[in-house]
């Protein structure tokens, strides 16, 4: 039999027996409460003498306001290197991280065997763009001779009908004309002659001396030459109402015709021209842009191999982003990127700065220039100043979206000098001071609170407690300063011997009045409270609960509800308490 609880059988045995269980996590979980809940109420119980309330003297001294929050250290000026390469890419190779590099030094390589099969393909569509310019350009030439050389004929058409016109209208006409009026002159001189002969042949006939065969021929003459004068007249009448008016209708008809038609030659020519132009200047684009489309192809593969733009150390851009909510991988090779993302920043100088986040409700107590301290988990004993050199002017989107209700803004707190200690993505805490007082009177942030419209303390007086309204000024999470409404000297109470409203309903006491609540003596180390940074542990005066005894159970947890986060924990220290109370009323002026 083994027994050695080494092995691995027994190695694993014993895994599985000490694998949580949900059942016994939960009985656990609930002994724990129950343990709670008896130690909270024997804590009032057995709670003896003790005074009802614990005060605080009032006192004035230096005091400083000042802001904490925590952050990460990073370089005030940097250089950031982003992928330029369109789409996703996956890295080849990656420069480790701290690695020191020069410039010009190759840092990261993307994969460009994508961009490499474009470009070729792209070359064989620009040279196919380049064959339809050309093609388009010579086209346009011919276009355009084409277009002259209808013009020119139509526009020669257009002056041999307007020739013809004239010739007509000028010549043709008129000769016609002359010669039609000259006809009729010789008809009538040919029948007056016939006529004339005839005449004497029908005398010379009936003397005899001719023949009625001569006579009749003179007759037949005289007939002729008659007709001949009609046919003159005729043609004249023909010429001037039909011959000469459809010529002229005609010829003005092929003026009209050519002139249309050199109007529309040179419409079709224009519209042929600029056809072919805009024809032309598409190829011409379509090649340009595929050129250009070349250009970028081979600038994207150049832009595969980023080299380092200055000399500095290597640091990747997804350092300090880790976190439970956040998708942010770590760089490595294999893994893919998208345009524009970041991928590593290199510092150009030495000069560091530090970003913190700051709540929306202290946004009205900060400004640019005010002195910070900054202190580095990682350089104890160290602190840095610096000054705030930005706020955001808009909240911090991630945080928005991870939680709506919470409004936080980035803030850059540029470091003093060169601080050579620090390393990027180192946590921090910055501490703002946002006002310092040489002279001022303060008491606890608890002290203070909030009654209807009204701010209140309880100060302690030889015949009770007393309510008084304050005016207070601004507060660093842990001390208030006091304008108006309290003396140095004066003691105040740390938390109200009951809530406010529970005064005012339940005891139907009104503001200024005295309540009959004994005094709690407290030593000067108690009340010592120094006007320190908010970062800074408190003293709180102890409370002594051994006087609680003739305190109804309602009463003690309401004034266990009221007392400060630092008193409840004592308590619970000195008490053996495993619980810790909440929802104890929130002191005025006071930050979560």
């Amino acid at each position: 039999m083994n027994t050695n609880p080494a092995t691995p059988g027994n190695h694993s045995k014993l895994l599985q027996y000490l694998r949580p269980r949900p059942i016994g996590i939960a009985l656990a979980t609930g002994c724990i409460v129950l343990l709670a809940a008896v130690a909270y109420a024997v804590w009032f119980a057995e709670a003896g003498d003790a005074n009802r309330v614990a005060t605080v003297p009032v006192q004035r001294g230096p005091l400083v306001i000042s802001l904490t929050e925590s952050g990460t250290v990073q370089n005030r000026e940097r250089a950031v290197i982003k992928n330029e390469v369109e789409g996703v890419v996956t890295i080849l190779y990656l420069i480790p991280e701290g690695v020191q590099v020069k410039k010009g030094e190759l840092l990261v390589e993307l994969d460009s065997s994508r961009l490499v099969s474009e470009k070729n393909q792209q070359q064989i569509t620009v040279m196919n763009s380049e064959a339809a310019f050309i093609r388009a350009s010579e086209n346009q030439a011919v276009t355009k001779s084409q277009a002259a050389s209808d013009i020119s004929q139509a526009e020669l058409t257009l002056r041999f009908a307007k020739q013809d016109l004239e010739k007509y209208s000028k010549g043709d006409y008129l000769r016609e004309l002359e010669k039609a009026e000259a006809d009729i002159n010789i008809a009538s001189e040919e029948r007056k002659r016939a006529d004339d002969k005839l005449v004497w042949s029908e005398r010379l006939a009936d003397e005899k001396y001719i023949t009625d065969m001569e006579c009749q021929a003179d007759e037949l003459a005289a007939k002729r030459a008659e007709i001949n004068l009609k046919l003159a007249n005729s043609a004249l009448d023909l010429l001037k109402l039909y011959t000469h008016t459809r010529n002229l209708d005609q010829l003005e008809s092929n003026v009209i015709q050519a002139k249309e038609a050199l109007d529309r030659t040179q419409r079709k020519a224009s519209a042929d021209i600029v056809q072919a132009n805009a024809e032309l200047k598409a190829r011409d684009s379509e090649y340009e842009r595929q050129k250009d489309n070349l250009v970028k192809i081979s600038d994207q593969i150049v832009k595969c191999r980023i080299e380092s733009p200055a000399e500095g150390m290597v640091v990747y851009a997804t350092t300090g982003q880790g976190s439970h909510w956040s998708n942010a991988e770590p760089l490595q090779e294999g893994q893919q990127l998208r345009e524009r993302q970041e991928i590593i920043h290199i510092p150009t100088e030495a000069a560091m700065m530090a970003e913190v986040n700051v709540h929306e409700s202290s946004l009205t107590k900060i400004s640019q220039g005010m002195p910070v301290r900054i202190t580095v988990d990682a350089v104890p004993g160290h602190v840095f100043w610096g000054r705030v050199g930005k706020i955001a002017l808009l909240p911090d989107a991630m945080s928005a979206r991870l939680n709506p209700d919470l409004k936080v803004y980035n803030t850059e707190i540029y470091l003093d000098g060169n601080a050579v200690e620090l390393r990027p993505s180192m946590t921090c805490r910055a501490e703002i001071i946002v006002k310092q007082y040489p002279d001022a009177l303060y008491v606890p942030v608890q002290s203070i609170m909030r009654v209807g419209p009204k701010t209140v303390a309880y100060v302690q007086t030889p015949n009770g407690v007393e309510q008084r309204e304050v005016t207070v000024g601004l507060d660093n999470n842990r001390v208030i300063c006091i304008t108006k409404g309290l003396e140095e000297g004066e003691s105040v109470l740390l938390a109200p011997p009951l809530a406010p409203s529970t005064i005012t309903s339940q005891g139907g006491k009104q503001p200024n009045q005295v309540l009959a609540v004994p005094p709690m003596t407290t030593t000067p180390r108690e009340t010592n409270l120094p006007a320190v940074a908010a970062d800074e542990p408190a003293s709180q005066p102890a409370f002594d609960p051994s006087k609680l005894r003739d305190m109804s159970p309602e009463e003690r947890r309401k004034l266990f509800e009221s007392l400060p986060p630092e008193q409840r924990e004592e308590l619970q220290r000195r008490r053996g308490g495993q619980g810790r109370s909440s929802g104890a009323p929130r002191p005025a002026g006071a930050e979560r």
